[in-house]
């Protein structure tokens, strides 16, 4: 997607705060933080959002990667992982990504 920020991102067109990168994904720090450990994972192939994934492997893959992070970086009093889908859903950036929250304790209801 050449309009697409985190394709951007994901190809080193647009700096970002990396913090893990693989093959198949890039993980790194939000901007915008809503706690004081705010990391995206996202897949380096572009996908609109968790409603148009087909390749679950890219799922799983990312979902090992936050597991993984979540332990390099001491969550280890627990974390929240939010994937916003749809306008509704509050996703603001079209390319499929996970909000890897920790460091505090997380409010419920989220919003």
């Amino acid at each position: 997607m050449n309009d697409c920020l985190f394709c951007k991102i994901a190809a080193g067109l647009i700096p970002s705060d990396k913090v893990y990168e693989d093959e198949k994904t890039l993980a790194f720090r939000d901007i915008d933080p809503k706690a004081p450990t705010h990391i995206l994972v996202i897949p380096k192939p572009h996908i609109k959002s968790l409603a148009e994934i087909t390749d679950y492997d890219i799922a799983a893959h990312i979902i090992r990667v936050i597991n993984q992070l979540s332990v390099s970086l001491g969550l280890k009093e627990g974390f929240r992982v939010v994937v916003n889908t749809g306008r509704d859903g509050g996703q603001t950036v079209g390319h499929l990504h996970f909000h890897l929250m920790g460091g505090r304790a997380m409010g419920w209801p989220p919003g």
